[in-house]
């Protein structure tokens, strides 16, 4: 009979432990965490769609405007330089990092908005079907990639307020005290909107 009850008394001791940790907030770090993590590979994502149809782009510019050399050679090297410059979810909370991924994209996005610009001169091209579905693909990526920053700082934002607020400080600085705050996204100067696309 004591046996029993020592079992039920540890049961029931084991139960309880579980819903105060479970309540206190213990399992909130790792769980925002993760989102956050998962929210930088939509980012890294969208950046990689945008990379990836900055070729055809290109191809079908250079179709229509071969004296326009500079410009194309401006955004293949900038695709390069961008997919380059890696970043993956360890580096997150180094902010001299994410500045150096978010420079990359910011010329890109840049050199893009020069190529769209220089379209204009070519009437041709601007009605040729392959680009206008480039260019539309192009502004979904534009608007994706924003979606996709906004809602890593989203998530971000709700990491690091776990980190410094209670009762999850209390994790923070015990149990969780190698976790370190994420960096996020700032605007660059003159970036703060994509390219603009014009018809």
């Amino acid at each position: 009979m004591t046996g029993t009850l020592s079992r039920v008394r540890a049961v029931v001791a084991a139960v309880f432990v579980g819903l105060t940790l479970s309540a206190c907030g213990f399992n909130t770090i790792p769980t925002l965490e993760e989102q956050a993590k998962a929210r930088w590979s939509d980012v890294q994502n969208q950046y990689q769609r945008r990379a990836d149809l900055i070729p055809n782009l290109v191809a079908t510019v250079q179709g229509y405007a071969k004296q326009e050399k500079d410009v194309l050679t401006a955004v293949v090297e900038a695709r390069a330089k961008a997919t380059q410059v890696k970043l993956d979810v360890s580096q997150l909370t180094d902010p001299d990092k994410l500045k150096q991924f978010q420079d990359a994209q910011s010329q890109l996005s840049g050199a893009l908005g020069r190529l769209l610009a220089v379209t204009e001169n070519y009437p041709d091209l601007k009605s040729n079907a392959n680009f206008l579905a480039l260019q539309s693909q192009l502004e979904g990526t534009e608007n994706r990639i924003a979606v996709a920053r906004r809602d890593y700082i989203e998530a971000v934002r709700l990491y690091n307020t776990s980190l410094r607020t209670f009762p999850t400080i209390i994790w923070a600085k015990t149990y969780y005290s190698g976790n370190k705050p994420m960096a996020t996204f700032t605007a660059a100067e003159g970036t703060q909107s994509p390219p603009q696309v014009k018809f």
